[in-house]
């Protein structure tokens, strides 16, 4: 984590003075492998683990995905869902939709009240554990702010389909608050 002295122009007033932090996304966060899993090997009844599909990233969820509160697919075959338990994701993941036919694409979904479920990142996202200490739910508003979308604008790549990849979003980096109190601040203002 670097100082750059970065202080937003519209902020929360108890807050003033305190200077952003950048973060390099490459030095922030940790890659977790998805699964190629397609929306036929699906299903909404039952299973083992549940499946994040970047449909779902793209359409569906918004940029906090309650898991208590949200539907998510089960992966139909079991043998198929244990061999992928050793992703599962937790509370503060961060999945990003990396494909998308416009400029959808690199939208996430930051998980919260995850609990005991077993959960996995499906086809076409790019999932990462945050190692920076956060408020939970702080990154998935960052993420899909047009001040962090920005850096990644000019990076997609594809004609009829948009796309992004792990090296583009690590190319990447963040300014965010300080402290906790600020980032819960923020998050709950949206």
């Amino acid at each position: 984590m670097k100082e750059k002295g970065l202080v937003p122009k519209r902020r929360f007033g108890e807050y003033e003075g305190d200077s952003w932090k950048t973060c390099f996304f490459k030095d922030s966060f940790s890659y977790i492998t998805n699964n190629s899993l397609s929306r036929a090997k699906l299903n909404y009844k039952k299973g083992i683990a549940k499946n994040i599909h970047y449909g779902d990233i793209l359409i569906k969820y918004g940029e906090v995905l309650n898991v208590e509160k949200s539907i998510v697919p089960f992966i139909s075959d079991d043998e198929e869902a244990k061999k992928l338990l050793p992703s599962s994701l937790r509370d503060g993941d961060i999945i990003f939709a990396d494909a998308a036919e416009d400029e959808t694409v690199g939208k996430c979904s930051q998980l919260i009240n995850v609990n005991d479920e077993n959960i996995v990142s499906g086809l076409h996202t790019i999932t990462y554990r945050p190692e920076i200490e956060t408020s939970l739910g702080f990154l998935g508003y960052y993420f899909n702010s047009t001040a962090y979308r920005k850096q990644i604008m000019g990076l997609m790549q594809g004609t009829k389909v948009l796309a992004i990849s792990k090296s583009t979003l690590e190319g990447t980096s963040l300014i965010i608050p300080p402290t906790i109190s600020e980032q819960k601040k923020i998050s709950s203002f949206f």
